[in-house]
C-alpha cells in the first residue's frame, strides 16, 4: 500500500506541474472505486484554477476555488503525469487534463477514490475522512510530548498505536517496525507503557525513517511509480528489519524475528528491543 513517504513523492510531482495551472477536463472511465466518484465532480472543476496540491495523511488534496478534491491511492494505485494523447493504459481509471500535461490515476484493484470537499463546508480537514487523523510527524508541535499525551491510556501495543494514525501520521506497517527498531522499542510494548525518553527516541527514530524513505523514493511497492512514472530506491532494501526474519541485526548479530500484530507482520530484533 502506498504509505506516506510514497504519497509525498507523489504530491511534489503533481504540484510541480498542476499548481496555478488551469484543470481543462476531467474524465472518469471508471466512477466504481472505493465510494463512487461523483457524477456532477467533472463539471465542478472544468476549466478551474489549481490552487494547491497538498497532503493529509495519505490522502492527496488538489484545491480550486470551489473546494477540494480528496484522492487516495488505494492498495496499490499511482497518480502519475503523462504526455497529452498518450494511450490508456489498462486500470487508468481517472484523468485529469491540463493544456501542457494529464495526470492519471492507476488503481487495478479499485481501492482507492476520489472525493469532493465544496469550500462552503468548511475546510478540507473537517472533512469526516480527515478530521480524526494524528498529528504530521514533521509538523514542529510533534514531539515526545505529544507522543506521551497521545498513547496515555492506551492498552495496545505501540506497534497498533503506531498503525492506528490518530495519534500520529505516517507511521504505516514498514515504517513502524523500522522506527521501533532505532528507537529500541520491542513491537508488543504497551502503548501507555512507554516513557517519555523513549518516546523521544521513537518520535525522532519516525522523523528520521520518514526522511530517509522520502530521499529514496518513498518505495514500499515493487510496482510503485512516482508522479513522473518512475520507480522508487525502494526503502525496503536499505531496512534494518522489515522482512529481514532470520538474518542477523545489523547492530548486534541477533537473528531478526517475526510476529504478526492485528493481522500485519512486525519484525524486530529481540536482543536490540527488549519489552
Amino acid at each position: 500500500m502506498p504509505e506516506l513517504p510514497e504519497v509525498e513523492t507523489t504530491r511534489r510531482g503533481i504540484d510541480a506541474v498542476a499548481t496555478g495551472y488551469t484543470l481543462r477536463k476531467m474524465i472518469v472511465h471508471e466512477s466504481r472505486m472505493r465510494w463512487p466518484i461523483p457524477a456532477d465532480l467533472p463539471n465542478l472543476v472544468a476549466d478551474q484554477v489549481v490552487r494547491a496540491c497538498r497532503r493529509r495523511g495519505k490522502y492527496l488534496l488538489i484545491e480550486f476555488d470551489r473546494g477540494t478534491q480528496l484522492i487516495h491511492l488505494g492498495m496499490s494505485g499511482s497518480l502519475r503525469s503523462v504526455l497529452n494523447g498518450e494511450l490508456l493504459r489498462k486500470h487508468d481509471h481517472v484523468e485529469w487534463q491540463f493544456d501542457h500535461v494529464t495526470l492519471r490515476l492507476h488503481d487495478p484493484r479499485r481501492f482507492g477514490s476520489v472525493l469532493w470537499h465544496p469550500s462552503a463546508s468548511g475546510p478540507v480537514e473537517n472533512h469526516p475522512l480527515l478530521s480524526k487523523l494524528g498529528i504530521e510527524p514533521f509538523d514542529p508541535m510533534f514531539n515526545a510530548s505529544w507522543l506521551k499525551k497521545g498513547l496515555a491510556g492506551r492498552k495496545v501495543s505501540i506497534k497498533q498505536a503506531l498503525l492506528a494514525g490518530d495519534v500520529v501520521v505516517g507511521a504505516g506497517n514498514i515504517y513502524a517496525s523500522e522506527s521501533l527498531f532505532r528507537a529500541r522499542i520491542h513491537p508488543k510494548t504497551q502503548a501507555a507503557r512507554v516513557s517519555l525518553a523513549r518516546c523521544e527516541r521513537l518520535a525522532e527514530s519516525l522523523k528520521q525513517t520518514l526522511t530517509d524513505a522520502l530521499e529514496s523514493g518513498g518505495s514500499t511497492l515493487r510496482d510503485y511509480v512516482n508522479a513522473t512514472g518512475e520507480a522508487g530506491a525502494y526503502f525496503t532494501l536499505h531496512a534494518a528489519v522489515y522482512e529481514k526474519e532470520g538474518e542477523p541485526c545489523k547492530v548486534c548479530a541477533t537473528p531478526i524475528k517475526r510476529i504478526v500484530q492485528g493481522q500485519r507482520a512486525t519484525y524486530f530484533c529481540p536482543s536490540c528491543q527488549k519489552v
